[in-house]
């Protein structure tokens, strides 16, 4: 027998207007429809239609790791600092971790993931390679101090995840756990009626080699990505990487020094001069750990300072300030160019090729220089890709033109290696009576963020439109108002019920149907099935949500269509 929810005893408010804070589709409607409430910035607290729908992710990824042969643990989340230390992610983390005292001045932290408790709980409990391989997953509040939590449950300081670990004796042991967890996630994606993109991703602060993103297309998502057309590329934007162009061989003129007034940015300069911006070379200051460091691009690129500090992770990489010229006679603001710098680290754009002449700064107050050779008038110390993506960009895999979209994060998958095994000596015996250092897989789903995703792209002009799958009930009863319409409303309700449906029944007296109506749209039950004008002839009106299409049956009707 299932559950029938009855609004008259539910804690549910409905709200006419959008909340004054919210940004997104689903913050606004998650909260309308009395699915969450706000407690702090950040911090949201679920009610229980929304407390239900959150259950029926986390089922449905349950059961697709217990299907693959994941085993479920519980991790505490308030975690000692000492193994974080060992691996430098105490510090990595920056001030995204939270951290706090006790009483005795011991230091702690909510946990962000859970590698090293897992890598050390692995280590406690097995010690040969019978053992293994493993899988073990969690699905448990974790804790981010976001400098700026928006987007209503999509981006906050607490939020429900499931991460899983794998721990095998070799790296193809691992390559196949990391295909495991990748199929699995297919299926839980699919199940959860979420349109996905996989994407080619970058580690961060994980560590490892080998990552995946999963993303839900949505205008909300904080995630750029790119796909081919053409071909099955897809990629984060920070893990697009272009081949350097092969230079045309040319004889290039010496270095021309040119009058350049009043230009310190690539448009005055180009105006100035009357060329393209692509002829010029953008030079940014940024601070690596707190040194200087200049990066070339094209002066029609910008660049991307995320895609720069994963290369250079975990360095911290922040902008140059007006003070961090001072006394620094070889940088004048406006006018750096790579030649003759001295005692600064030069990064380039692979664009930026041995033998490619730009125009640049002359290291002077209002001067330019043209001609200037890389190879021949600079040297660059690193190639990395580190600019901007934009929409028409070749295809790294087949040369046509990219695509570019906003998404949704909602999984992420990396082949860690031997990072954290190596930082905690994660050995078993071998089969040939010797320790191996097992390798590892970390593999992540955001609960609570597939919520906001599947509310961001299933809702209409109406409200939410859940599927089936993880809605709070399967059918929403509507008693349009009268007594024998409320009556009929609870006995339908009730009998759906012991037929195994889930049920949520609109019984609220002094409510008129047109706020029982406009609530049932808002909250996004799969059916709604009302007892109206005909309903002392037995007669209700089954309409689906998502289509609309609207049927008239008799209560025997309605109630085989909806426990078939």
């Amino acid at each position: 027998m299932a559950q029938v929810q009855r609004m008259s005893r539910l804690m549910v408010k409905t709200l006419r207007d959008d909340p004054a804070d919210a940004e997104t589709l689903n913050h606004k409607l998650l909260v309308r429809a009395g699915y969450v409430r706000r407690t702090a910035a950040g911090i949201w607290s679920w009610l229980p239609l929304g407390k239900k729908v959150l259950e029926n992710v986390a089922r449905v990824v349950r059961e697709e790791m217990d299907d693959m042969g994941g085993q479920e643990v519980l991790l505490p989340a308030l975690l000692p600092k000492e193994p974080y230390e060992a691996t430098g992610r105490w510090e990595e983390y920056g001030p995204e971790l939270f951290r706090l005292k006790d009483r005795k001045g011991a230091e702690y932290l909510l946990g962000p993931t859970h590698e090293e408790i897992f890598t050390q709980l692995v280590k406690d409990q097995c010690s040969s390679y019978k053992d293994l391989p493993v899988i073990l997953y969690q699905i448990q509040a974790k804790y981010r101090d976001e400098a700026r939590p928006r987007a209503g449950i999509l981006r906050g300081r607490e939020f429900l995840m499931k991460d899983s670990y794998s721990f095998d004796t070799s790296d193809e042991g691992l390559a196949e756990s990391y295909a495991l967890h990748r199929e699995a996630y297919i299926k839980i994606f699919e199940r959860l009626g979420l349109d996905h993109r996989i994407v080619s991703a970058v580690s961060g602060a994980m560590g490892g080699s080998a990552s995946e993103e999963f993303l839900a297309p949505a205008p909300a998502g904080e995630d750029t990505f790119v796909d081919c057309p053409s071909c099955d590329y897809a990629a984060n934007t920070e893990a697009v990487t272009f081949a350097a162009p092969v230079p045309a061989s040319a004889e290039h003129p010496a270095v021309e020094e040119l009058d350049t007034p009043d230009t310190p940015t690539i448009e005055t300069l180009a105006a100035h001069l009357g060329v393209q911006a692509s002829e010029t070379l953008k030079n940014l200051l940024v601070k690596v750990d707190g040194e200087i460091v200049a990066v070339g691009v094209p002066g029609d690129r910008e660049v991307d300072l995320g895609k720069l500090g994963e290369h250079l992770s975990p360095a911290v990489v922040e902008l140059v300030t007006a003070e961090d010229f001072e006394g620094r006679d070889d940088l004048v603001r406006g006018y750096v160019g790579p030649q003759g710098l001295e005692k600064v680290r030069y990064i380039a754009d692979p664009r930026i090729a041995a033998g490619t002449a730009w125009i640049t700064g002359a290291n002077k107050p209002g001067k330019h220089a043209k001609n200037v050779v890389a190879g021949r008038d600079f040297e660059v110390d690193d190639h990395l890709d580190v600019v901007v993506v934009e929409a028409g960009d070749p295809c790294p895999k087949c040369g046509t033109g990219l695509r570019l979209d906003r998404a949704i994060e909602i999984g992420h998958i990396f082949q860690l290696g031997r990072k954290y095994a190596d930082a905690f000596q994660l050995d078993v015996l071998g089969n040939q009576g010797k320790p191996v250092r097992v390798t590892m897989g970390s593999y992540g789903i955001g609960v609570s963020r597939a919520v906001a995703a599947l509310a961001e792209q299933t809702a209409d002009d109406k409200g939410l439109c859940w599927p089936k799958e993880i809605a709070p009930a399967d059918v929403h009863v509507v008693a349009a108002g009268k007594a024998l319409q409320t009556e009929l409303a609870l006995d339908v309700s009730q009998k759906l019920g012991a037929a195994g449906v889930r049920v949520l029944v609109d019984d609220r007296a002094g409510v008129s149907p047109g706020v029982k109506f406009t609530d049932a749209e808002l909250i996004g039950v799969p059916q709604i099935l009302v007892a109206g004008r005909r309903s002392a002839e037995g007669v209700v009106e089954l309409k689906d949500r998502k289509t609309g299409e609207r049927e008239e049956l008799t209560v025997e009707e309605a109630i085989a269509r909806l426990t078939a």
